[in-house]
């Protein structure tokens, strides 16, 4: 079974939403969106808090898991990776960060002209509907809503306050002229609700004849005609189907599924393609290579002080949360993945933030599992832009199976400071005048690790990922590049990526908004080489589900 259309986007998650809506806005244009998850009707998407229930929800969620790593205690760290409309965007915390001007300068510094801060500010604002108006750095109107918390804790109001008293200071914008300080973060929903690429790029496009959704639709591989991409295999309900591009194929899929897919379609490091038995198209070394993440280390603290830990094991507590949302949308369901953001310097004399807090009013054992029985709150502490790198790899020419994620972490003994000031920052905060008689102590990791060697230790055993997995289909013109500067990968016509794997270098802060930026401007691009090729004469495809 065939079809053809123009443009075939792989994966609707948060970049395949944008490009599905801006490519198909010309109704010249036909396009195919294919989504190997279902719709995005299970109602804890649309709670922000629903993150608990649809992380490690085998129907929304790939369920990735690394492989062991010795640098964290020989563990598997849980990757969550959204497999649904919306992808990640449908089951991530909801945190509203861009990073800093200097991760898009240093893009182009590395030979990728038009990724500076200056060219991709505006992207970021024309995707943004940001509740507290327009300015210099922020857009109104844009299909993003992008609102302030709908909830406060005074443990977070002792944290901000613990956090300006070792000289932290305040920041109303860390998305506006400097990233640097503590304040509340802001977070993609509206009225209560999640706001994920599928409600607010998607939804409104899927009304026009020209765009076609499909579902539960896995892709195997990319069809070619020598070095040119004319379309994807792909599976759905048993059956093989193939969809033809007359313009491009866009991959879409995530920086564990762009570099997946390429592999399995012979394009990728040789010596890893010959030994799996997949055919080669194309020797690109740098396929699955350049791996980043954000590791994070979570500190608990036991407080005197009531935290949202007592309100979510009372059962008289819990029966007025669930109240307080259906009736008025607020409350602790409408939580997102953190209240306070800190961005600032593991030590003193680092030339910009390399950390980045995430400080929640309750705590579990790990993300997504139910809350500790005693009052508490987390600290959660990332290095920003980590050395370390990791690789993905295929593991045989099947392509239904998952592929090996080497993540790699604190490889890198450059990483090894940064993540020891860290907790040492962390450590200073909860010891500051405003949060330490509050403190009874330290749960997590723990008093006993004092001695650097000791609180790198604490980093392997405690230390999670932060779900900014980004880098494995790298943006540039070095021996490792996968694309070029307008995202086609190098040495095949008609293909591109465009999701959080062309980044050259990890952004500082969380990557649900740049995914968003890079979509809105390879968009841009894409339509701009499409006025260059014949418009199709083919009838526009029916709209599907």
């Amino acid at each position: 079974m065939e079809q053809e259309v123009d443009y075939v986007i792989v994966g609707a998650g948060s970049a395949g939403c944008v490009l599905a809506n801006r490519l198909s806005f010309d109704p010249r244009n036909s396009v195919v969106l294919l989504e190997a998850g279902g719709p995005d009707t299970n109602p804890w998407i649309h709670v922000p808090v629903g993150y608990f229930k649809t992380m490690h929800n085998p129907e929304l969620d790939w369920c990735y898991r690394t492989e062991p790593d010795p640098n964290v205690a020989g563990r598997r760290i849980d990757w969550p990776r959204g497999k649904v409309l919306g992808g990640s965007s449908s089951l991530n915390g909801l945190l509203y960060v861009r990073g800093q001007r200097q991760d898009y300068d240093r893009w182009a510094e590395l030979g990728n002209r038009g990724w500076s801060y200056a060219h991709v500010l505006p992207y970021f604002k024309k995707s943004e509907d940001q509740e507290r108006g327009a300015d210099a750095y922020h857009g109104v109107g844009g299909p993003l809503k992008v609102s302030d918390l709908r909830l406060r804790r005074p443990i977070a109001d002792h944290f901000i306050a613990a956090a300006q008293e070792i000289g932290i200071p305040a920041n109303a914008d860390y998305n506006g002229a400097s990233q640097e300080g503590v304040g509340y973060y802001q977070q993609t929903a509206y009225k209560g609700l999640r706001w994920s690429t599928a409600k607010g790029f998607l939804k409104p496009a899927r009304m026009r004849a020209n765009l076609q959704v499909v579902t539960r639709a896995q892709v195997c591989r990319i069809v070619f005609e020598g070095r040119t991409a004319v379309g994807v295999e792909y599976i759905q309900g048993g059956e093989r189907k193939i969809v033809r591009a007359r313009a491009e194929v866009i991959l879409a899929s995530g920086a564990i599924g762009s570099p997946q897919i390429l592999q399995h379609s012979g394009i990728g490091p040789a010596p890893l393609l010959k030994r799996v038995g997949v055919p080669v198209r194309l020797d690109l070394p740098g396929v699955g290579r350049n791996l980043q993440d954000h590791l994070q280390v979570r500190l608990v603290f036991r407080t005197r002080e009531r935290t949202l830990n007592d309100e979510v094991n009372n059962p008289l507590r819990k029966a007025w949360i669930g109240m307080q949302y259906a009736l008025w949308r607020t409350g602790p369901l409408t939580l997102a993945a953190s209240q306070v953001a800190i961005f600032t310097r593991s030590r003193p004399d680092v030339d910009r933030p390399d950390i980045q807090f995430h400080m929640q009013p309750l705590s579990a054992d790990k993300p997504g599992e139910g809350a500790h029985r005693f009052s508490a709150f987390t600290s959660s502490v990332c290095q920003l832009r980590p050395f370390s790198r990791g690789h993905v790899e295929i593991r045989s020419a099947d392509p239904l199976q998952y592929p090996a994620i080497h993540a790699n972490y604190l490889s890198d003994e450059r990483d090894h400071p940064v993540v020891i000031g860290g907790i040492r920052v962390a450590r200073r905060i909860a010891a500051a005048p405003s949060l330490a008689s509050r403190i009874v102590s330290e749960f997590t990791p723990g008093a006993q690790y004092q001695s650097d060697a000791e609180l790198l230790e604490a980093a392997r055993q405690y230390s999670q990922s932060i779900y900014h997995p980004a880098c494995t289909c790298k943006m540039g013109n070095d021996p490792l590049a996968v694309v070029d500067e307008r995202l086609r990968v190098r040495g095949i016509a008609r293909l591109r990526v465009v999701d959080a794997s062309i980044m050259p270098e990890l952004v500082s802060g969380n990557t649900n908004a740049p995914v968003i930026m890079i979509a809105e401007k390879a968009a841009d691009m894409i339509i701009e080489d499409g006025r260059s090729r014949p418009v199709s004469a083919a009838e526009p495809v029916a709209a599907g589900v």
